[in-house]
């Protein structure tokens, strides 16, 4: 009579092999890559599990970078930018290399440092069919891209919207050095139009929510 293989076991954490890091389930983690010359995966554990040997294995949500996504990186992908994926595997708690933070876009736009752990995720994706939710974003500036954290953009002072210097034939340092700044159509307007309030330049990690915004 044959006999039953012992189950497996569920594990409330997992310590990274070398380090004084532990992983437990919902954590975001960094996966040794097959090819050493490509960055390290991202994933959420989702669930840690020990079998009769004691082989630790790990269910993983992918994150997916832009550049592994159907639709390619565009321009208004932050260099930090992932997508969480619908694509859940199980591997070897051994490639687990270390631990990361993937935080919320909002989140992410108020760090006053961003270190070498941290990511952030502003959409979910649909790795069969490159689909993404939301499917839509606001835009800004008469280009009308969605908002990319690695980049500069000032705030006209009449419509509250924002711009990227570049769209108004500005270079970086011009664009900080302004006391005042009120775009193309609202410098058009008259003088007693024009709300001239305490203008602001936002850092490339700093997003503001009360901005106008436009759906695409």
């Amino acid at each position: 009579m044959a006999k039953t293989k012992p189950g497996k076991k569920d594990l409330d954490s997992y310590s990274i092999k070398g380090t004084n890091k532990v992983v437990r389930p919902g954590d975001c983690v960094l996966m040794r890559p097959s090819d050493s010359d490509k960055p390290p995966y991202v994933a959420k554990v989702e669930k840690l599990e020990a079998d009769h040997r004691n082989n630790v294995k790990v269910r993983v949500r992918w994150y997916y970078r832009p550049e592994e996504s159907i639709g390619g990186r565009r321009e208004f992908h932050g260099a930090k930018e992932l997508f969480l994926s619908d694509h859940l595997d199980v591997q070897s708690a051994h490639t687990i290399e270390g631990k990361c933070i993937v935080h919320s876009f909002k989140n992410y736009t108020k760090l006053e440092n961003v270190g070498p752990e941290d990511y952030f995720c502003r959409f979910e994706y649909k790795a069969a069919t490159g689909g993404f939710t939301p499917d839509r974003v606001a835009v800004y500036c008469k280009c009308e891209m969605p908002y990319n954290p690695d980049d500069l953009m000032v705030q006209c002072e009449g419509c509250k919207d924002w711009f990227h210097p570049s769209c108004m034939g500005m270079s970086i340092d011009e664009a900080k050095k302004l006391e005042h700044f009120l775009c193309s159509d609202c410098s058009s307007e008259d003088d007693t139009k024009r709300a001239l309030n305490s203008f602001h330049v936002s850092p490339p990690d700093e997003a503001k929510v009360e901005s106008k915004r436009r759906k695409r």
